[in-house]
Formats: structure tokens, C-alpha cells, sequence
């Protein structure tokens, strides 16, 4: 996990988020997993799942879209990430810790190996009002 500590103006601040970013131009999905996981933790991811896409929804900012992938296996050393400070955490543990209300919805989605998922997490400020699995409201 990224505890986002280090960038300034960042909707993340002190938030504990998953490593990511945005597609660069002609980038697939996988090439920018692949890519913006590598930028982040100099680690290469060598065996992935695409596990779903989360539809973010802010009365504040554009609308975003997250392909979510988790990872099994990767060679190489962790680094430095210039963004927060990474730390390995156990997965039961996640919920625990300052994320976004929408991102545990996905979480247990994750742990509990749904296939693959569309989850529309909208937010009004920092308050999750509306949550929308596979085409069904679910908050």
C-alpha cells in the first residue's frame, strides 16, 4: 500500500491508496499497470488478474476510471516512491487504515475473488453517496 504523504494538493493526502496512475498515450491498461508499478515501487509485476473497473463519480472533479488489477507474484527491489511511503500490509488489515469508504467496497471484493467486477463509487466531497455494483445500487 502507498501511504500518499509526500505530494502537495493531493485529493490523497494522507490517505492509503494502491499503486497506480494515469495511461499514457497509446497505453493498454495492462502496459499502464505495468509501467506506473514499476515508476512507483521499481518492483515488475510477472503475474497479474484484471479484476475489475471502478467508475469514480465527484460532485468536485471529472469523472475517473480505474482498471484494478492485483498482483501474485514480481521480481526486483522495492524503492522509494516519490509520491507516499510504501509499506507492505496484510490484507485483513486494509480496512483498518485511513482509505476511501468506496475503496473497501472494493477491497472486499478483491478478498472475497468476486470475477470480475464494474463497481460506480460516487462521492459528494469526501463522502461516498452512492455505490453501484454490476448495475446495482448497493448504497
Amino acid at each position: 500500500m502507498l501511504h500518499r504523504v509526500k505530494k502537495k494538493n493531493d485529493i490523497n493526502h494522507d490517505k492509503w491508496i494502491g499503486v497506480g496512475g494515469k495511461f499514457e498515450d497509446k497505453e493498454s491498461p495492462e502496459e499502464c499497470m505495468l509501467r506506473e508499478a514499476f515508476e512507483e515501487t521499481g518492483l515488475t509485476l510477472t503475474d497479474y488478474q484484471y479484476r475489475g473497473i471502478v467508475t469514480f463519480v465527484s460532485d468536485e472533479y471529472e469523472t475517473e476510471y480505474m482498471h484494478l488489477f492485483t498482483a501474485s507474484a514480481w521480481s526486483g527491489e522495492m524503492t522509494e516512491c516519490n509520491e507516499g511511503i510504501l509499506e507492505w500490509v496484510p490484507k485483513n488489515q486494509v480496512p483498518e487504515l485511513p482509505i476511501w469508504e468506496g475503496d473497501k467496497i472494493f477491497f472486499r471484493l478483491i478478498a472475497e475473488n468476486r470475477p470480475f467486477f464494474s463497481l460506480k463509487l460516487s462521492y459528494s466531497g469526501d463522502i461516498l453517496v452512492d455505490a453501484v455494483l454490476d448495475g446495482k445500487r448497493i448504497i
